[in-house]
């Protein structure tokens, strides 16, 4: 059977074209895969090193293949196809009416393992997602260089002066033949040790710099209607936005806060298995995460990022409570993002209140309804943050 390679007039490194398919067939799988793969993986404290396996297609070349059963057909295009498309597949090697099983080859898959800063790197890469803007500088210097300054008697053996070292034993040589000769006393010295005393080390002056704080509070609706399925999703969001804050402040703390009509601050652990009956007062959340903000982060100093993740199910008394407190939050937030997960194309009364009555820039919607919903939300929310005509 013929296999066509791409036409090329020009030099063509083949062995690039190979690497830039591998690596497009790598992240499409990790987009696809992405809720399973975070949906077991804590936001703080993750394994780096932990490998996670991925299924990516074996790659082909192009070739035409011959349709079977012995019909007719006419094997081009509409005209609408994209790249990568199938024109004039043979079916023979699917099941048919009869209930019998193809007799053609399947597709290969491979399994690739990657650790978790790999994948984040693969997704985060190419993105081109806004640098989230830095409002405020933290009160917390940092260390920026390490440069020598001169030397002292005390240190670590990485920072041993040697030549120093050297050059201090040799003054005390010197000194001690002078004092000799001066008593009149002619004595070779053949052996002349290192003492304590001629030991020098670097002294290391480090430099500061102001460094961005950030915080993230995680806001969840904890009563009976948000199942395990809602929280692995919103699981996988969460990963993402704390792994892209991260990537762009040097401190960054984040805090779980779970709400039914009363919202308390969290572990993680609980925060993804906790459930409470009762109803649900989305306000209590807000203003749990006001009253933190007073406590531990000034916003003077601190860049603040809220989400918050329900099903949309509110006290009906509690909405207008819940509107005025989301206000609150935008405007101390550099971004605040109402995440609705919710099966099928349902608008709840919340999310029809916060689109018609919070118009603030920095507020962000967004709905997932299965998992292939995350990866797309998560890339539009962040949008809000961007800068006018960044």
């Amino acid at each position: 059977m013929a296999v066509f390679r791409e036409s090329n007039p020009l030099h063509h490194d083949r062995a690039a074209e190979d690497r830039r398919r591998h690596r497009q067939l790598v992240e499409d799988s990790i987009k696809k895969n992405l809720p399973d793969i975070l949906s077991e993986e804590a936001i703080i404290g993750q394994s780096k090193n932990r490998k996670i396996k991925i299924p990516i297609r074996g790659m082909k070349e192009y070739e035409f293949i011959y349709g079977g059963g012995g019909g007719k057909g006419v094997g081009s295009g509409s005209g609408s196809e994209k790249r990568g498309d199938k024109v004039g597949s043979d079916k023979s090697g699917q099941r048919n009416g009869t209930g019998k099983a193809g007799s053609e080859e399947g597709e290969d898959i491979y399994e690739t393992e990657l650790t978790i800063e790999e994948i984040i790197s693969y997704l985060f890469e190419d993105l081109h997602l806004p640098y989230l803007d830095r409002k405020r500088l933290s009160e917390v210097w940092t260390e920026h260089a390490r440069k020598k300054s001169g030397y002292q008697s005390k240190g670590i053996p990485p920072r041993l002066a040697k030549k120093r070292s050297v050059i201090e034993k040799l003054k005390r040589k010197q000194g001690m033949k002078r004092a000799l000769t001066e008593q009149g006393v002619r004595k070779k010295i053949v052996r002349f040790p290192f003492k304590e005393d001629d030991i020098k080390y670097y002294r290391m002056h480090v430099t500061k710099k102001r460094e961005s704080n950030a915080v993230v509070f995680c806001i969840m609706d904890a009563s009976g209607s948000m199942d395990q399925t809602k929280k692995y999703l919103a699981r996988s969001f969460y990963f993402l936005m704390v792994r892209f804050v991260k990537l762009r402040y040097i401190h960054v703390d984040v805090v779980f806060i779970a709400h039914s009509t009363v919202a308390k601050e969290v572990s993680e652990a609980e925060f993804f298995h906790k459930v409470e009956s009762g109803g649900t007062y989305m306000s209590s959340g807000y203003k749990l995460a006001l009253e933190l903000i007073e406590q531990r982060y000034n916003p003077t100093y601190w860049n603040i990022y809220a989400f918050h993740a329900s099903d949309g199910d509110n006290w009906t008394d509690d909405n207008e409570r819940a509107v005025q407190a989301a206000k609150a939050l935008c405007d101390i937030s550099n971004l605040f993002g109402y995440i609705e997960i919710s099966p099928g194309t349902y608008e709840s009364t919340m999310r029809r209140l916060y689109s018609s009555r919070i118009k603030k820039q920095n507020f962000a919607l967004g709905r997932i309804s299965q998992k292939e919903d995350v990866w797309p939300t998560f890339k539009n929310v962040l949008q809000s943050d961007r800068k006018e005509g960044g």
